[in-house]
């Protein structure tokens, strides 16, 4: 079905075509025509008869056709009126909609308006609210910071009080010449302690250290300490009295209780060396297990002839020291022991120039840190560990030496073992 515009414009273009001469007014009696008098006077004609009978009949059908015109423009016109009523009902019900979702949205706009000022109202409640506990959060923050920070400060100062008390008053005391008339030996922090058995690790720790207060300062001498040292790998050693050698910063060695073997080598051969009247030193020649124990007599030749060129290197500058030669010092070793030990108390080593100095005691001025709160003194740390073997006898495996090395280690109970 077409649309209403459609048909209604249709409908006026049909109406529009109907032109007036197409109305049926009664036809005018015409002036020329004779009236039925005169007809009836007149003659008749068939051919005027027929015309007007003609005539006559298209009159009749023309006002048929124009009162058939005129019913169709009738309906065509109610049909026009009709299709506007629709059209203008359509229009005021589409007005009717319109004003209807008008008033919806207005509505829906009032409400959304409304929501919105109260969720608006809403969040600026919860903003302040959020604001309130931030603030009492910060105030909290802020006390509890200040009663940490009291106690922190609190903290500190008891540390700070202990870390004090556990340091001396006194500072370390630096002299380039340490030993005192009284017979006391003052020995600054620049001391580095031998303790334990000589090896790879020991060389590292004590040249290490050499070097470092050498460029530190050179003038000031440096303390190689020992306590208690049986000696051990002969390069080891070497390296320790090359270091000692090629100090520009006098080395000054000590001895509090025992130094035997490299160690003894190391005290005696010191450009300055002190002990204790009761320490000891010993001296022997070098002794060491030759590798697995199953060597053929060449190897047994070779093993002897390698331990004696390291002994020559060993012993004969202390047998210069001593102003003997290194055979009568051989004999000396002997002449004491069997077994080739020779040890002597610090008294007697000083005679035979085994030490340069005998002290009285020591003043270790560098222990301003109080030891039982943590060790000042340094250790070196190597991989030994007490072992039991089958018979339940404790002993330590030593470690494996370089090629060509050798042990010049006093050990008499077998404690230190070849592995």
């Amino acid at each position: 079905m077409k649309p209403l515009s459609s048909r209604i414009s249709i409908l006026s273009l049909a109406l529009a075509g109907l032109s007036p001469a197409q109305d049926s007014p009664k036809p005018a009696d015409s002036p020329n025509r004779p009236s039925a008098e005169r007809v009836a006077e007149a003659p008749r004609d068939p051919a005027a008869e027929a015309k007007r009978k003609e005539q006559d009949q298209l009159i009749t059908e023309n006002n048929l056709e124009a009162e058939r015109l005129k019913k169709e423009t009738n309906a065509l016109r109610s049909e026009i009126t009709r299709l506007k009523m629709e059209r203008e009902l359509m229009m005021e019900r589409n007005a009717t909609e319109d004003a209807k979702r008008q008033q919806a949205d207005r509505e829906a706009d009032v409400k959304f308006a409304r929501e919105k000022d109260r969720l608006l109202k809403e969040s600026e409640l919860a903003r302040i609210q959020a604001e309130k506990l931030a603030n009492e959060l910060k105030a909290l923050q802020n006390q509890s910071g200040i009663e940490i920070s009291k106690l922190q400060n609190d903290i500190s100062r008891i540390e700070t009080n202990e870390k004090r008390s556990q340091y001396a008053d006194s500072k370390p005391q630096y002299l380039e010449k340490p030993l005192r008339d009284d017979g006391v030996l003052v020995i600054s922090d620049r001391r580095i302690p031998l303790n334990g058995l000589i090896t790879t690790e020991t060389a590292d720790f004590i040249t290490d250290r050499i070097d470092f207060w050498n460029n530190k300062n050179d003038k000031l001498p440096i303390f190689i300490v020992i306590d208690e040292c049986p000696g051990g790998s002969v390069m080891a050693g070497y390296r320790i009295l090359k270091s000692m050698e090629s100090s520009k910063a006098p080395i000054h060695v000590v001895v509090k209780s025992f130094a035997a073997s490299m160690a003894a080598c190391i005290t005696t051969l010191a450009e300055e060396s002190y002990c204790y009247p009761n320490s000891l030193i010993l001296h022997h020649q070098i002794s060491n297990s030759a590798g697995n124990g199953k060597l053929n007599l060449t190897q047994q030749k070779e093993f002897y002839e390698e331990s004696n060129r390291w002994w020559e290197r060993l012993a004969s500058p202390i047998a210069r020291k001593m102003g003997v030669t290194t055979d009568e010092l051989i004999k000396k070793m002997y002449a004491h022991s069997s077994s080739g030990d020779w040890n002597e108390f610090g008294d007697k080593a000083l005679e035979l120039k085994w030490v340069n100095h005998l002290i009285s005691g020591v003043e270790e001025t560098s222990f301003v840190k109080d030891p039982d709160s943590k060790s000042t003194r340094a250790a070196v740390q190597t991989a030994l560990k007490e072992e039991v073997d089958a018979d339940g006898r404790a002993h330590v495996s030593l470690p494996r030496l370089s090629p060509l090395d050798c042990y010049f280690l006093y050990n008499p109970d077998g404690y230190y073992r070849m592995r």
